[in-house]
Parts: C-alpha cells; sequence; structure tokens
C-alpha cells in the first residue's frame, strides 16, 4: 500500500526519513552528508512522488521505493 506523504504529520514523515536513510548506516558518497541533509535531498523526491513510502501489511514494515521500480506485485 502506498502511503500518501501528504497524509503523514510531518514528524511522522521527518522520522520514516530519517530512519530509512540511516537504516544501512553507511555513507558510500564521495562526501559525507549530515542526517539533515541527506533528509533535505530525500523529502522533495518523497513529496513529488519520485520516490513513495510503501506499506508492506505481511511484513508490517515501510519501504521507500523509486516510483519506477515500484510494482504493485511485490
Amino acid at each position: 500500500m502506498i502511503i500518501p506523504p501528504s497524509e503523514l504529520p510531518a514528524h511522522t514523515l521527518r522520522n520514516i526519513l530519517e530512519e530509512f536513510i540511516t537504516r544501512d548506516g553507511t555513507d558510500y558518497g564521495e562526501h559525507e552528508l549530515s542526517l539533515e541533509e541527506k533528509v533535505d535531498r530525500l523529502f522533495p523526491q518523497v513529496a513529488a512522488g519520485e520516490v513513495l513510502i510503501v506499506f508492506d501489511e505481511a511484513l508490517e514494515t515501510i519501504q521507500l521505493v523509486h516510483k519506477q521500480d515500484y510494482s504493485e506485485n511485490e
């Protein structure tokens, strides 16, 4: 199920983005970015619908998925 970011309170959306960003714990970029910078880069993509917030009801987990990579049959 896709969760529209507009239906989430601002603090909940931020918590989802922060949790997703810190999930791996490793930054492979050329320059280290702060958590704030990473959230600031991810938020516009989520707000524009380029990155979807997907809730898996069976696993009760949330994933962020690029729109072009999303399939409802997953």
